[in-house]
This record gives C-alpha cells, sequence and structure tokens, in this order.
C-alpha cells in the first residue's frame, strides 16, 4: 500500500478495490452539531478541504445533528460528488438498523453511500449483514466496523480476519500506540482499508505541548506546526489509508490538510519524533 504523492494530498488505496483516497478526511463529531448560524464556517471548511485534495467526510447517528448538516451543507455545493460521505449504523436490530440508515441517507441527502460502518460494533453481526446486502445492491459502495478504544482492537481484528469488510476505523495516535502492536499490521495483510480516529487523543496532545516549540529539525520532515507533527506519526505507518481529524475551524483544517503534504517520516524519523513527545 505505497502512497502516491499528488500536487495536492498524499494518497492511499483501498485495498478491496484498489481505488485511491487522501491520507487526510475530515471528522465531525461535535464540530458539525451545529444549528443552521454556524454553517457558512462550515461551507468555508469543506471548499477549503476540497480545494486541499481532501474527500473523505466521516459522521455518524451519534452526532447530533452532523450527518444533517454535513448533507445541508454538501449538497448546496458543486463539489458535492466529489466528497467520499461515511457514516454509521449504531443501533440494534436488523430493522432499527434499516431504519437508521435510511434515515441517514435522507439527512446527507445522498442516492448511495459511499461506506458505512458498524459504530463501535454495536450489534455488528447483524448490522453487517444488512450493510452486505445493501453493498451488492448498490446503495452502498464500502462496508465498514468502528470503535475508538484500545480494548477494542483484538475483537476488530478477530473480525476482520474472518468476515470481509472494506473498511476499519480505529484508535491511533502518538500516545496511544496500542494498533502498533497488531491491529494495523493486521488490516494491511487482510487488505482492509484503515481510518483513524481520535488522532489528538480529544485535545490531549494539543494541551501536553503547549507553549512548548517544535524541535529544529521538524522543518526538515515539513512539519510547521504540532498539528502537522501528531498527523505525519500516523500517516508515516503504511497500513493507514486516511485519518479523519475534526474541525470546524478554516484554518485548523488547513493546518491538518498541510500534514498531508510533502515527505512522510521514515522509521528513524518516527523513532526521533516519538522520543522527543516524550521528554516533553
Amino acid at each position: 500500500m505505497q502512497p502516491l504523492q499528488t500536487e495536492n494530498m498524499i494518497q492511499r488505496n483501498i485495498p478491496s478495490t484498489g481505488e485511491l483516497i487522501p491520507v487526510i478526511g475530515l471528522g465531525t463529531w461535535q464540530t458539525f452539531d451545529v444549528t443552521e448560524e454556524a454553517y457558512g464556517e462550515l461551507q468555508k471548511v469543506l471548499k477549503e478541504f476540497h480545494k486541499g485534495g481532501g474527500s473523505v467526510i466521516d459522521s455518524s447517528p451519534m452526532y447530533g445533528r452532523s450527518e444533517k448538516v454535513v448533507g445541508d451543507i454538501s449538497s448546496g455545493m458543486e463539489e458535492a460528488d466529489d466528497f467520499f460521505y461515511a457514516t454509521k449504523v449504531w443501533v440494534s436490530g436488523k430493522h432499527e438498523g434499516i431504519s437508521q440508515m435510511q434515515s441517514s441517507f435522507i439527512k446527507m441527502k445522498r442516492s448511495v453511500m459511499d461506506l458505512i460502518q458498524v459504530h463501535n460494533l454495536l450489534d455488528w453481526k447483524t448490522q453487517l449483514a444488512t450493510l452486505r446486502q445493501w453493498k451488492e445492491e448498490g446503495k452502498l459502495r464500502f462496508t465498514g466496523i468502528t470503535h475508538y478504544t484500545d480494548s477494542s482492537h483484538e475483537e476488530l481484528e478477530r473480525i476482520i480476519k474472518s468476515e470481509p469488510v472494506d473498511f476499519v476505523q480505529f484508535n491511533y495516535s502518538i500516545i496511544a500506540r496500542n494498533a502498533e502492536r497488531r491491529l494495523l499490521d493486521a488490516a494491511a495483510d487482510n487488505g482492509v482499508a484503515t481510518l483513524i480516529n481520535r488522532p489528538f487523543g480529544e485535545g490531549k496532545l494539543f494541551r501536553a505541548v503547549q507553549g512548548k516549540s517544535l524541535p529544529a529539525w521538524a522543518k526538515e520532515l515539513g512539519i510547521e506546526s504540532w498539528a502537522t507533527y501528531f498527523l505525519k506519526y500516523i500517516i508515516s505507518h503504511q497500513a493507514v489509508t486516511c485519518v479523519i481529524p475534526a474541525t470546524s475551524n478554516p484554518l485548523h483544517l488547513l493546518d491538518n490538510m498541510n500534514a498531508g503534504k510533502g515527505n512522510l517520516p521514515a522509521e528513524e524519523d518516527r523513532k526521533k519524533m516519538l522520543k522527543y513527545l516524550e521528554k516533553r
């Protein structure tokens, strides 16, 4: 799964099809759970996201109004069909899952969803069976499973080794590296694309380096901010397909996007990045 360097963004492939997607995506947890008064700023975010080469937008029924906000804003943009729309099913029961997913299509204003994932593995066997059927019927393009805790990694690994899924989403950051033990390699070995959540440890990383300066050698790696530092560490792992930091700030969005451009840290650089951070 070697990266493809484009003018705007490094891309990696979805193993099940070979389709390329940009390594920096956009999460919507909390940041898109807003009222219409905030739509203007979020439209700027989506415009800059598209302009910078981004495409993957990840949402969920769990995220309040986020699905509807994504649909309301993106549907009015010329670039609407350029985005890769991902959401989740987060309920128990077959009919309940179908109803929730139908609602997601309406809220996000999509006739076909790019990716639906079983959120936090809730009733995953039931929901995954529906997802496979919908994929065969052309209602969605890819299936997936998700979680956000280290304790879930073993179960995620078992599922991707035994069930045909296109994507697995989980937590991974420079300070939460449990996924490096087995899960990332398992995804690569079994041809499953990865989406990375909690790349900043829900803000813990920024609090840890507040007032601290970047190392002088960071510029050699194209790193000019802590956000870029944290994200480049993640995407420099070859089994990472796309990382989905959430933001409603256009300037923060641009900073995140910069992590997907230029060269990536080599293994020696990754060790140096980790060692420097541990001294902070």
